[in-house]
């Protein structure tokens, strides 16, 4: 099943600025080969599902790894099943409403 996230891993107890712990989420994606977009306050991912979720693991793996003690992380999912549909489609989508 393919799946649309929007995904915000929140290191906790390592600072004010997690970048380095977002980029190494990032890394994680990319080395996924999963199509993903960062934005100001998280990453939309989309991919098959089971490989998704397993890169999502994988971040909280790495950024554990990393000193993090803790992580507190938000995921809002999306699925179809009536057609696919790309991230691009959906902003795509919004663009064309505009007009």
């Amino acid at each position: 099943m393919k799946v649309i996230v929007d995904l915000c891993v929140v290191p906790m107890g390592v600072g004010v600025s997690v970048s380095k712990y977002v980029a190494e989420c990032q890394k994680v994606l990319q080395e996924a080969g999963l199509e993903h977009q960062l934005h100001a306050y998280g990453t939309n991912i989309e991919g098959d599902w089971d490989d998704v979720f397993a890169a999502i693991k994988r971040c909280h793996e790495r950024v554990h790894a990393m000193g993090a003690p803790r992580i507190t992380t938000s995921i809002k999912v999306g699925t179809r099943t009536d057609r696919d549909q790309t991230m691009q489609d959906k902003i795509d989508s919004v663009a064309d409403g505009k007009l």
